[in-house]
């Protein structure tokens, strides 16, 4: 895969809103296969797209790939041969840079740049008087994927917001299914009034219930659409730390989560285990390895790596 052919493809994941790791080697150190430049995606399945170096290189950069979609902090892969470390292999020397010693490697050492890239925050609006404009574009303004939405869709996995500007018309079946569906944040644009009557005629739990807003927004004394929009997106982004969604449906399949791991038994690397992770069998249990050589060595005298 080219650098043009990946780039293309990063756009193509951005624009389906699939969260991925562009892997890019910034320095290496012969002897390496990989050099400057060389470049490769982690998608949230563990699949890597690319080329960052040979197998070993690139189970390290699988494995710490998706630990960054984890954490969507961006940091320096230095992935060497060998290297006093804890022991799964990773020091954390520096704010931003992670150490890795790779004993699979032929030589040399590698630095890579991973750059967590994740959707923006999906928010939906309902309506279409001035005060929905005005979220429709001061949201985008401030970086969010906001759309305009309506009753009858569908709401997707990843919805991070909903605010209802309707003036009270279809607001009960918006403002259900947000909460039935688990969306962190619910805004109703309402009096105090009206929005507590709406509100109480719902049907929903207590939890339900807390995720919607009314008045949506901070009391900032906003009296036009603009300040209105304003005041929502003040109070969005005050409980931003607390509204993470808590559960994502598991048939999600762009939704990062903490791979599981597994420890290579023949060179002690710590692996993600994923569907193209290599394996063995020993006495019923699945054994993982880094690469293919780790592998044949562990089936030629399986005995003498007793602690696997």
């Amino acid at each position: 895969m080219t650098n043009t052919e990946l780039l293309t493809r990063a756009d193509m994941l951005r624009h389906g809103r699939t969260p991925f790791v562009l892997a890019t080697v910034v320095h290496a150190e012969r002897p390496t296969s990989a050099k400057p430049g060389d470049s490769a995606l982690v998608l949230p399945d563990g699949t890597v797209e690319g080329f960052v170096g040979g197998t070993c290189a690139e189970t390290t950069v699988q494995l710490q790939g998706l630990r960054v979609l984890r954490t969507g902090e961006s940091l320096l892969l230095r992935i060497t041969p060998g290297a006093q470390s804890v022991p799964d292999g990773t020091q954390v020397p520096g704010e931003g840079l992670v150490t890795v010693a790779n004993p699979c490697l032929s030589g040399g050492t590698l630095d890579i740049f991973l750059e967590a890239n994740l959707p923006p925050a999906l928010a939906y609006v309902y309506g279409h008087a001035p005060i929905a404009r005005a979220l429709l574009d001061l949201g985008r303004a401030l970086g969010l994927d906001v759309r305009p939405a309506s009753s009858e869709e569908p709401l997707p996995a990843d919805l991070d917001i909903v605010v209802v500007a309707t003036h009270g018309r279809d607001e009960e079946t918006a403002l259900t299914g947000a909460a039935r569906a688990g969306v962190p944040y619910i805004g109703l644009v309402a009096s105090p009034r009206r929005g507590a009557a709406v509100l109480a005629g719902l049907g929903l739990t207590e939890e339900e219930r807390a995720r919607v807003h009314t008045p949506a927004g901070l009391d900032i004394g906003a009296r036009t659409p603009g300040e209105i929009a304003l005041s929502v997106y003040a109070e969005i982004t005050a409980l931003r730390p607390r509204a993470g969604r808590t559960a994502l449906p598991e048939s999600d399949p762009v939704t990062p989560r903490a791979a599981a791991e597994g420890v290579d038994p023949v060179c002690g690397m710590t692996v993600a285990i994923t569907p193209a992770t290599l394996t063995l069998d020993r006495a019923g249990t699945t054994v993982y390895f880094c690469g293919p050589g780790c592998q044949h060595a562990f089936a030629d005298d399986p005995t003498h790596y007793a602690h696997a």
